[in-house]
């Protein structure tokens, strides 16, 4: 009796092939026959899947990307500052499977860029990573006097540093190194702080004569 194949595990092997593909070849350049060649699989099986819709084998893939992203499960520091670091260095591409992953997620956002439905899922995970960061330098900076537009301007600056790292290494034929881009991370989080003056506590007012 032939052993039965797990739907789900099948879909990732497609998902994968395609990843590779976009990182070897550029987004264009994924076909059936190449996710076939590359996944292992026969034409027909992944027709079984996904129908004779390369369009939908490119959304599955997509979302599977986004689904990876959003649960990994970063380790965060207890101090507020180095949370921030914590997560920059967790979602910068520093080993080769990340660097593949965010080669075709680069892709993905360019393409979304004239591609409604890519953009509305790209857009949703864009803005909750833009949320995480303003929520942890807002903590860093508690002790600190600043206003919310300087914060805005403060979180847009580390949401850049995140998109030039993942640019930057899609650009690369090496991972980041993990030391690098903490490094960096620490060294603008504190000329970040240094800008702003202490937060001076309020007197004890004090009772009786």
């Amino acid at each position: 009796m032939p052993r039965r194949v797990d739907p789900d595990t099948r879909r990732a092997q497609v998902a994968d092939a395609v990843i590779d593909e976009i990182a070897a070849h550029g987004l264009r350049s994924v076909t059936l026959a190449r996710i076939a060649t590359r996944s292992g699989l026969a034409i027909g099986s992944i027709r079984h899947y996904f129908g004779d819709n390369l369009r939908e084998v490119m959304s599955f893939t997509l979302r599977v990307l986004l689904q990876r992203a959003e649960h990994r499960n970063p380790q965060l520091s207890g101090d507020p500052a180095s949370r921030v670091a914590d997560l920059v260095v967790f979602v910068a591409p520093t080993s080769e499977q990340e660097r593949k992953e965010n080669i075709a997620l680069v892709e993905y956002r360019v393409m979304a860029r004239t591609d409604p439905q890519f953009a509305a899922e790209v857009a949703t995970t864009s803005l909750a990573a833009a949320k995480a960061i303003r929520a942890l330098l807002r903590e860093a900076l508690a002790d600190r006097v600043i206003d919310d537009e300087a914060l805005h301007r403060e979180a847009l600056l580390l949401l850049t540093l995140v998109e030039g790292f993942s640019l930057g290494s899609a650009l690369s034929s090496t991972p980041l190194q993990e030391a690098d881009v903490r490094a960096v991370v620490t060294n603008t989080l504190h000329r970040i702080r240094d800008a702003y003056p202490p937060r001076r506590e309020a007197p004890v007012e004090r009772s009786g004569p």
